[in-house]
């Protein structure tokens, strides 16, 4: 081959790599823009945010990182769920895997519920969330905020955490403008949750069970009124539904107070439903370092029908390489 043509050769290489360079930087700069604009994102001004991805991101290997930016830019929603890049990652994580859950159980729907709805981000959020997980598989999600409008009641006594919140903490400040945001499937439940979580499980359907419960009510004596609304019927819920604790996550949180307190009282006071941390979850999450893999938990609904009863399927057989026996099952 001439000189003159391999410097043409050498030419369109070096063009080809600007090209994919150009393309690979302004998607990017794109993405980076549609994230700033998120006005979930612009959360990174508060220092405890910026501190936590130091911690939980930066800590990671670098090839992780660079696999992270491919899965934001290229990836599907659950390539981004799985990579932690979905805003308020434990409510996609949980509302996909309660899809997956509903859908392996035989229903075409479930109920997401937040306790402690304040301004409304973690609401919206779910909401936003949600779409993107019906269109990625089929299930519908009805959602439903419980709060009471005016912030944080007087405290009972040190089990409500005094140290930590007072009154009239985390109101709501634009109810409208809150409701204007959510979805048809979604609908906001105001007043004292201890008055309306039981009225509110006279309207569950069985068709459409609980499958997500986000727990943010800060007080002991808040969260006990609020996992009444696992008192129903058995049918009422998803065998296994998801939770998630919002207020467990400080040095300061423990068993004599607050959440962790109602959640040890009502598995003291349940003998067929108990509440205990999603098993094994942190070794099955790619990073492994998210504060929030913690915090989800599970209700498992002992009486429930699919919990006591066979599935109908072939019986498992272990295969054994060493007698030439293959798996069935």
């Amino acid at each position: 081959m001439s000189s003159k043509g391999v410097q043409k050769f050498n030419f369109r290489a070096i063009l080809l790599k600007t090209q994919l360079y150009r393309i690979f930087w302004t998607s990017i700069y794109y993405s980076f823009l549609e994230g700033y604009m998120n006005p979930f994102l612009r959360k990174l001004s508060q220092p405890q945010i910026r501190e936590r991805i130091l911690r939980e991101k930066l800590s990671e290997p670098l090839h992780m990182i660079l696999f992270s930016l491919f899965a934001g830019i290229f990836g599907s929603f659950e390539t981004k769920v799985y990579f932690d890049l979905v805003v308020r990652p434990h409510n996609a994580f949980c509302l996909l895997e309660a899809a997956r859950n509903a859908h392996r159980r035989g229903y075409k729907s479930f109920t997401a519920i937040e306790f402690g709805v304040a301004n409304g981000a973690g609401l919206i959020n779910m909401a936003k969330i949600a779409e993107q997980v019906t269109r990625a598989t089929g299930i519908g999600i009805e959602l439903v905020g419980f709060d009471n409008a005016v912030g944080m009641p007087p405290c009972l006594d040190y089990r409500d955490h005094p140290e930590l919140y007072q009154p009239h903490d985390f109101p709501m400040q634009n109810y409208e403008g809150l409701l204007a945001q959510l979805p048809p499937t979604a609908k906001l439940i105001l007043g004292n949750v201890s008055e309306t979580t039981a009225e509110y499980l006279k309207t569950v359907r069985p068709e459409c069970p609980i499958g997500y419960v986000v727990l943010d009510v800060d007080y002991y004596s808040s969260s006990v009124a609020a996992l009444k609304v696992f008192d129903g019927a058995s049918e009422l819920y998803l065998p296994e539904t998801l939770m998630y604790l919002d207020d467990i996550s400080t040095e300061f949180h423990n068993p004599w107070q607050g959440e962790y307190l109602a959640v040890n009282e009502f598995n003291e006071e349940h003998a067929m439903r108990k509440i205990c941390p999603y098993n094994m979850l942190r070794e099955k999450r790619l990073f492994k370092g998210a504060t929030w893999i913690g915090q989800v938990y599970f209700l498992h609904v002992l009486d429930h029908i699919l919990k006591s009863s066979h599935v109908n399927r072939k019986s498992v057989i272990l295969g054994n390489p060493y007698l030439d026996l293959p798996s069935a099952g």
